[in-house]
């Protein structure tokens, strides 16, 4: 299980990666994350687990704004569908709940770069 940072906050690994929340309420969230040398896996492309943490700090910030300002969730599960390596440039996550229960938020997100489709995620996250 993952724990994010409050609603359109940073948390220190999201800031280590790069990220900027550009938005957080009302259960939608928009995250991005540039290109960076330290986000490089061995092909020259940005490493899956990099873009994984983006998605996940997207579904998280998404969740949360649904708690006023707290963090009031954590990731439960997350399945990812990688289909466009990133070579450069900056990318932009969108996430957004679908259901929101009592106990339970499922999710999902999806990250491009332009107009290009990088991966889609959907998620449960189970609330405290």
């Amino acid at each position: 299980m993952s724990h994010n940072s409050p609603v359109g906050q940073d948390s220190a690994f999201s800031k280590l990666l790069g990220m900027t929340i550009d938005k957080a309420e009302n259960g939608e969230s928009q995250v991005r994350m540039s290109m960076q040398d330290h986000l490089l896996n061995l092909h020259g492309r940005m490493h899956g687990g990099a873009l994984f943490s983006l998605i996940d700090t997207a579904l998280g910030q998404a969740s949360h704004s649904l708690f006023g300002g707290e963090a009031g969730s954590m990731t439960l599960e997350c399945k990812v569908n990688y289909i466009r390596a990133v070579n450069e440039g900056e990318i932009v996550c969108n996430a957004r709940v679908l259901n929101a229960g009592r106990k339970v938020h499922v999710l999902e997100a999806r990250v491009q770069q332009g107009d290009k489709l990088v991966a889609t995620a959907q998620a449960t996250f189970i609330c405290k």
